[in-house]
């Protein structure tokens, strides 16, 4: 148990994408890299977690849980490196599991000049072993993933899923989009709910991939392949909150249909502007706050000389915008809305409609806070 505290707190972050400095010389290959990084920060991560961690010593919350997607892609020095960062903490427990670009991903590199190097892939031996602080805090282990339950206080008690497809040696292949329990892992998962309802404990689900559709025309790769096998797990044992990520953006999702789950998608730490949740649990409720990441109250004197950090999240949206402001882009759309060309498509491919209306909506992605009862 990490807490007798029947009220505290714990925080949720997910892709931080960190590429340890020692594998890059900030030379052409990795600055090309960088553009094309789909907004992620490459640079200044490590800079960014210490910050965070600061802020943990400081604040003191019960764990930090990282669903995912800790590495850039999936470089055993990169995950060292990330575990080096939270070493310091004494009173939060640091809780990681792997997501989809972390586990034997062919894509591990290192840069150094205009050339890229393979890196070294992360096994789930070694992936173990770099955490084996967050394995110790296990209730229970699933051997045939990475999986593992913890009891977080004497009501709530935490699973966190290996949604990943990986497979038992390093590749050059890249790293699978789509995810998938299994059945052995489901069979894990149903003992481990089992112990929760026996014990009367509450249980909070955790995973890279997710649970429901959060978007209605871009989803494949996205929700688990056994999602409805999950699904009826959740609503057998009242697994009323999880935590995913997976797709691009924040969204939380109510219960659905038979479902009694809500499932909050958590945002990216090394992106837009370094979201993460608070999570605050009570004898009777359970509370999720998105909140973002101010840094620079817990820079050093010399990195606040660092204009870039100093002004970090002009710089992420710079990187996640790239020269087209969020109204030049929503001007586009009307544009192309009002078209005559969209309108015959539309027309002859009814189908397109909500695939161009949902691809950069994010007006569903407000939602920032939820209250779960019980």
């Amino acid at each position: 148990m990490i807490t007798e505290d029947l009220n505290t707190e714990f925080w949720v972050i997910s892709d931080t994408h960190l590429i340890a400095k020692s594998l890059h010389d900030e030379g052409q290959a990795f600055s090309q890299m960088q553009k094309t990084s789909q907004g992620k920060d490459l640079y200044y991560q490590e800079t960014a977690l210490t910050a965070f961690m600061r802020m943990a010593q400081r604040k003191k919350p019960a764990a930090i849980i990282v669903t995912g997607d800790i590495t850039f892609n999936g470089e055993r020095v990169s995950a060292e490196k990330f575990a080096e960062i939270f070493k310091p903490l004494k009173h939060t427990q640091v809780l990681v599991l792997p997501g989809n670009h972390d586990i034997f991903d062919g894509w591990a590199r290192e840069f150094r000049g205009k050339k890229q190097f393979y890196a070294g892939e992360i096994s789930p031996m070694f992936w173990r072993s770099i955490f084996a602080k967050s394995y110790r805090q296990a209730f229970n282990t699933d051997d045939s993933s990475l999986a593992y339950s913890v009891q977080l206080n004497p009501q709530y008690f935490l699973i966190l899923a290996d949604s990943n497809i990986y497979g038992t040696e390093e590749t050059t292949a890249a790293p699978h989009t789509r995810g998938m329990i299994g059945k052995s892992q489901l069979k894990w998962i149903e003992k481990q709910l089992q112990y929760a309802e026996k014990n009367q404990l509450r249980p909070i689900l955790f995973m890279h991939h997710n649970l429901y559709a959060h978007n209605p025309a871009v989803n494949k790769g996205y929700v688990v392949d056994d999602a409805v096998e999950l699904r009826r797990l959740c609503s057998r044992y009242n697994v009323k909150l999880a935590f995913t990520r997976h797709i691009n953006a924040q969204n939380i999702m109510g219960p659905q249909e038979t479902t009694p789950t809500t499932e909050v998608v958590t945002s990216s730490f090394c992106s837009n502007d370094q979201g993460y949740g608070v999570v605050r649990v009570h004898s009777r409720h359970i509370t999720y706050v998105r909140r973002n990441f101010n840094m620079t109250r817990y820079l050093t004197d010399q990195e606040k000389e660092n204009y870039t950090l100093e002004h970090f999240h002009k710089y992420l949206k710079d990187l996640q915008l790239g020269s087209i402001s969020a109204d030049m882009m929503q001007s586009e759309l009307n544009k192309i809305h009002s078209s005559q060309a969209y309108q015959v498509l539309i027309k002859h491919h009814p189908e397109y409609r909500l695939y161009l209306e949902t691809l950069y909506d994010t007006t569903s992605h407000s939602n920032l806070q939820v209250k779960i009862r019980y």
